[in-house]
């Protein structure tokens, strides 16, 4: 998957899967935006799981987001069945760990990473998208309820030390 950003905002800018001679670069670009932005304690064992690339390209889809020759952003593409897919329902594909460089905020490449996930499930003939973000995380959000996403109360959750996260969910049939 080599995709190319069309339109002004993102000129140059590329969607792919990892190589994982990036995954240092992924992974300092997730905890900087995780940890650096407040969503996460340090040194929280989700901290921990951010900076673990390697190990989530074992078992997940790690797509990045490159402009200028440089990892701009990422997000992880858990399919059913993965130790990464948390939340999704059958016929559901769920991402997670979307995290965009703030100097790169702009470039539209956290909006051309979700499209590609919508676009790999239509693809993949799933039913929806599922994921799970904080409420905090407010330039996301934007991105979500641009493509459609719709908040799904019953499937919130909190994490072990009582933070709130909400599910969000696209409906492909819609």
């Amino acid at each position: 998957m080599d995709k190319a950003g069309s339109g002004a905002g993102n000129a140059g800018l590329v969607i792919r899967t990892a190589r994982a001679d990036e995954y240092a670069a992924v992974a300092e670009l997730t905890v900087e935006v995780y940890v650096g932005e407040g969503f996460v304690r340090p040194g929280s064992p989700y901290a921990a799981e951010l900076a673990d690339t390697a190990h989530r390209g074992a078992s997940a889809q790690i797509l990045v987001a490159t402009h200028a020759d440089r990892v701009v952003g990422s997000l992880t593409v858990a399919r059913p069945g993965t130790p990464y897919a948390e939340i999704a329902l059958p016929g559901e594909l769920e991402f997670r760990m979307l995290a965009v460089a703030k100097t790169a905020r702009g470039l539209g490449a956290g909006t051309a990473l979700v499209r590609t996930v919508i676009d790999t499930a239509r693809a993949e003939n799933f039913g929806a998208v599922a994921l799970t973000t904080m409420p905090a995380m407010t330039d996301a959000r934007r991105i979500y309820d641009r493509f459609g996403f719709v908040r799904a109360p019953e499937r919130d959750w909190r994490t072990p030390a009582g933070e709130l996260l909400t599910v969000l969910r696209l409906d492909l049939a819609a």
